[in-house]
Parts: structure tokens; sequence; C-alpha cells
């Protein structure tokens, strides 16, 4: 039964990597799979586990989920709304020259992408970054381009900060790293992001002519915009020094949102903000609803502890470096788990190199992060095979950059 239930994560895979040929929708095949996957566990009890105890694991893998698929229906909800006040791209009008080259571009990007995700969660900055990369109306093979830089980009622009990235917390919390050391990984990381834009600008040589497009001055939807800088700044202050879920901060913010429309567009058809809810992609939320069933069940059969075998039988930098490349693969969460409760002699230097490598390995395939997946849902022609074509350029960026925090750990230490 546990090689049944590998193989069906392994086809759930192949659904993913193939959707393009196979013309069945990925969140489709990866809930299906998920869900049989959990039933199938409960049929046949795994490792002498009782059915109260794979209910017990089945309900926390449901909190995961639901918690993200909250906090991702209410950063959607915030964007969908400025996106369809024509916000984003007014800002982008007022910030940028009429003409400017594709390569300076590419450069502002990711600098925007990685400064924006280190002040807000990975997904957030994700919507926001592909917003303004879609609003300039690239051709299909720029746009892809600029996405895996943004994805690449926003992964880095999270490890040093606790808010920036779920595993970074969760090795933060475990005592592992110093928060003040953690801010120190930003140098290694932006030096990556700089490397693999230098990378990728070298086959760019035109220039974009950016309209100056006048939009209309919605006093209420700047209040919004407002509304939704101060619920980022919020979630990252609340959950410093109260320890409260970013997902509770931002139900609040949308709350404030929809409450803020209600009355200022009283009489108005815009007062259903509600609306903005439906204009979410949610097949984007199945897709993560799948993808988490799946890896939930293989955390339940203990396939992701197997993992930390790595440890055993090789040198821990060597080990770590791995770790990343496997994220690429596996959730980072979980992987994380894992190697935290398996009780591994780590010096911080090394600690902060893993919280690196499964902070960015995640980058290297579209599946492999949160930010990939999001950012697949958003640009037409972007799937596994046109993301992996960049495959080299990422694993030369990612390797630079697990090298300098290498180096930075064995500086602080």
């Amino acid at each position: 039964m546990q090689v049944l239930l590998i193989l069906l994560a392994f086809v759930a895979f192949l659904t993913i990597v193939f959707e393009e040929v196979i013309h069945v929708n990925k969140a489709k095949t990866t809930l299906f799979l998920g869900a049989l996957a959990w039933i199938l566990l409960f049929i046949f009890p795994q490792h002498g586990l009782s059915r109260a105890d794979i209910q017990s694991a089945f309900n926390e893998n449901l909190l995961e989920i639901a918690t993200l698929w909250l906090f991702l229906m209410a950063a959607m909800t915030f964007v969908a709304y400025l996106n369809h006040q024509g916000l984003i791209e007014s800002m982008i009008y007022r910030l940028l020259p009429a003409k400017i080259s594709e390569k300076k571009l590419l450069f502002l990007v990711s600098i925007f992408s990685f400064v924006f995700s280190s002040l807000s969660d990975n997904i957030t900055a994700t919507l926001v970054s592909m917003t303004l990369v879609l609003s300039l109306k690239l051709p299909v093979k720029n746009a892809i381009k600029f996405t895996v830089l943004v994805v690449f980009s926003v992964n880095s622009g999270g490890v040093s900060l606790i808010t920036g990235d779920v595993t970074t917390l969760m090795i933060f919390l475990e005592g592992k790293v110093a928060i003040q050391d953690l801010l120190w990984l930003s140098i290694p990381s932006f030096i990556s992001v700089m490397a693999l834009s230098l990378m990728l600008s070298f086959t760019l040589d035109g220039e974009i002519s950016i309209a100056n497009q006048k939009t209309s001055e919605d006093l209420v939807g700047k209040r919004i915009a407002a509304i939704f800088l101060a619920t980022i700044f919020a979630t990252i202050v609340l959950n410093v020094y109260a320890q409260v879920p970013p997902v509770l901060t931002f139900l609040f913010g949308l709350s404030i949102m929809f409450l803020v429309g209600r009355f200022c567009y009283r009489g108005d058809k815009r007062d259903d903000m509600l609306e903005y809810i439906r204009a979410i992609e949610y097949d984007t939320l199945l897709f993560f609803l799948g993808i988490l069933l799946l890896v939930g069940m293989l955390k339940e059969i203990q396939v992701l502890d197997s993992l930390v075998q790595l440890y055993q039988i090789m040198p821990i930098d060597y080990a770590n470096y791995t770790m990343g490349l496997i994220s690429a693969l596996v959730d980072n969460v979980p992987l994380t788990a894992a190697v935290l409760k398996s009780s591994i002699a780590m010096q911080p230097s090394q600690w902060l190199s893993l919280t690196y490598s499964v902070g960015v390995g995640g980058s290297l395939l579209v599946i492999g992060s949160a930010a990939g997946i999001v950012a697949m849902s958003k640009v037409s022609g972007l799937n596994f095979f046109s993301y992996m074509r960049y495959f080299a350029v990422l694993l030369i960026a990612y390797t630079l950059g697990f090298i300098g925090s290498v180096l930075v750990g064995n500086f602080l230490y």
C-alpha cells in the first residue's frame, strides 16, 4: 500500500509536467489523486497507526491547507480589486519613464520583487509583482523570462526575515538561528538575484514604450490601496510582537476593505465588494489543495522522514545544498519540519545555510514553491517545460547564493 501511495504522488507529478499534453487541468488531477490517497490511507492504515491517529493527522493537514486557502483568498481579493481599478498600472506609469530598455526593466523588476517579498509574504509579493509584469504587455517569451526572475527574486527576498518565509520562521522559532543573523542572508540572496538578472539580460536588447495612460482618480480605490499596504505592515508587526497569525490579520484587513467599499460606494453599482472574491483564480486554490493533500500523505507514511537520511551519508553542507534541490520537488515546509524533528546536530552557521537552501531551492522548478504555482496560474504559456528551460541559470544563481550563505555563516560564527 505504501508503494501505491507513493505511486499516486508520482502520477500527480507527471500530470502536472504533462498538462499541456493530456489537456487536463492540473487542479483536477492533483485534487483527485490527493483525495484518493487519503481515502486509501484511512482504509489501509500504515505503520500500525489507528484510524484515530490518521484522523488527527488529516485534521492537522487540513488546518494547514485552510490557513493557506484563506490567506490566498484575502490576498488575491485585494490584488483583484487593485488590478480592476487600474491602481497598480497607475503606479507603474508614475514611476517608470516613457521608454526604458528591457535590460534595465529586468533589473528593476528583480529589485522590486526582492524588496517587496522582504516586506510581505511570498504569495502576496508574487501576485503584486506578476500584476506589474503582465501590465507591461511583454511578448510571451519575454514575459516568461521576467516571470522566472520574479519567482527566484521573491523566494530569495523572503529568506532573511521571519515574516517573509514560513521555513525561515520555523527554523527561528526552534532557536537554531538568531534574527539579527538572518538579516545577513539578504546579502548573498541579493547577489544571487543580481547574478540571475545579469544572465537573463544577455539576450534582451529591445526597448519598451510605456504609454502614460490616464486612470480614473478614484479616492475610494486609493483608500483601499492604503488599507492593503497597512494590512501588510500590520501583518509583519503583529506577527513579530504578538505572534498573530498572518491569515488573521489579512482577513481583518479584507473585512475593512468590504466595509469601506460598502459605505463609500453607497448606492453605486460597485458597492458589492464581494464580487471581487469571484474574480480570483480558484483553480490555483484547488491545485494547492491537491498538492498539500499529497504532501501531507507522504509525510504521514514517513516518506519525507527518509530524506533526512542524507545527513548520514554526506557532509552537512552538501546535505543542506541537496535539501534545496529536493525542495524543488517536495514542499519545503514538511521537508524543513522533518529536518527539525530529526535532532540532527548542526552548527548555527549550517542552520543558516539550510534556511537559504530550503527557501530558495524551490525556485528551480515552477512547481517547487508557492510563488511558482501562483505565477503559473497567471502567465499564459508558462508551464513545467517552458520554466525548465531556465533550470541551468537558476541552478547557477542558487549555487552562488548557497555558497554565499555558507561564507556568511562562517563569518558570523
